[in-house]
């Protein structure tokens, strides 16, 4: 069942033919990945690697995790990667406002290394294990802390410029143990994983068994369904968005100056992702809220000149007799023709 599944999202990332950076923990997700994609690798056909990235946080455990990668790597013949990172590192110096989680910083610092171990490899894509059950979760804590219905798509197969592929996202987690079962495996346990301290570990031993019970034991294959449907439609959506944001703005320099003309026309619903949209190009999407793209639609439908409202990221957004201008605090766009 897992294998099947797993040749069929290959096929459909474009995988065969290519090199794969395979992403493992040790972790039982990412051992079956490695395994069962070395075991498809031939049919498809894979050109494989393995990258580990040791995060300096778990001491001798994590030591253990980077041995038993390598000695996988090793009995399946694959070339193998592993880098050491400092996530404390990148928070350090930084104001709490803007001071990135233990988990965000160490997210980054492993994505950045696994990038940097797909280029010295050679790969064009890198693999994670994410599964349904992952999905899920982060669609219910997403729902849970409150969003919108991006946050609804939850987890993408693919990133969007390319470099992360998620082959697993369409198994469970049962399938996964059943495989590694049937094949023998040996993995590693993160003991971080039964902390009651982080939200997901909470969800995942105090919520969803009792969830399931209740209402339906086939909770989480039901959640990742509603967020497969949910992502599809946000496919289409965010072409319409992206040519409506290419129409109403223009990038100038560090600023972009927006035309106040469409704002009132649109709906609701487009006129928010536009505005989003161009506050991700500026790098201010991770902190905008609802609120703030409340804020910043009825500054754009009814601001008066010389008038400015202050955003995330360091962003202001200012109306003078040209428009609208986006830029970071203290500068001045360009002046216009």
């Amino acid at each position: 069942m897992l294998v099947a599944a797993l040749e069929a999202s290959a096929r459909a990332l474009g995988l065969p033919g290519r090199r794969v950076l395979v992403a493992c923990s040790g972790g039982i997700d990412s051992t079956v990945l490695v395994h069962a994609l070395h075991a498809l690798s031939g049919r498809l056909p894979l050109a494989l690697a393995v990258g580990h990235v040791h995060h300096g946080l778990r001491g001798a455990e994590a030591d253990r995790d980077e041995t038993a990668v390598g000695a996988l790597a090793a009995k399946l013949d694959l070339p193998f990667a592993a880098t050491r990172v400092d996530p404390e590192a990148l928070r350090a110096g930084r104001p709490s406002g803007s001071r990135p989680t233990l988990q965000e910083a160490a997210r980054h610092a492993r994505y950045a290394a696994l990038r940097a171990q797909a280029r010295a490899l050679g790969a064009a894509c890198i693999a994670t294990a994410h599964t349904r059950d992952d999905q899920a979760e982060t669609v219910l804590l997403r729902l849970f802390r409150g969003t919108g219905p991006e946050g609804l798509a939850g987890i993408p197969e693919r990133s969007p410029d390319g470099w992360i592929v998620r082959p697993l996202l369409g198994v469970g987690r049962d399938a996964v143990r059943a495989y590694a079962g049937a094949a023998g495996l040996a993995w590693r346990e993160d003991v971080s994983n039964a902390n009651r301290r982080y939200a997901r570990n909470r969800l995942r031993a105090d919520w969803l068994p009792g969830l399931a019970a209740s209402f339906n034991p086939r909770l989480l294959r039901a959640v990742a369904d509603l967020a497969e449907a949910q992502r599809r439609d946000a496919e289409w959506l965010e072409e319409l968005v992206e040519a409506e944001r290419a129409r109403a703005t223009r990038e100038e320099g560090d600023a972009v100056w927006i035309d106040p003309a469409p704002w009132s026309a649109w709906p609701e619903a487009l006129a928010r992702r536009v505005l989003r949209r161009v506050l991700q190009r500026t790098g201010a999407g991770r902190d905008v809220s609802r609120t703030h793209l409340l804020r910043g639609l009825r500054f754009l439908r009814a601001a008066r000149r010389g008038t400015r409202l202050e955003l995330p990221g360091g962003l202001a957004l200012s109306r003078d007799r040209d428009g609208f201008w986006l830029r970071r605090v203290g500068r001045r766009p360009r002046a216009s023709c």
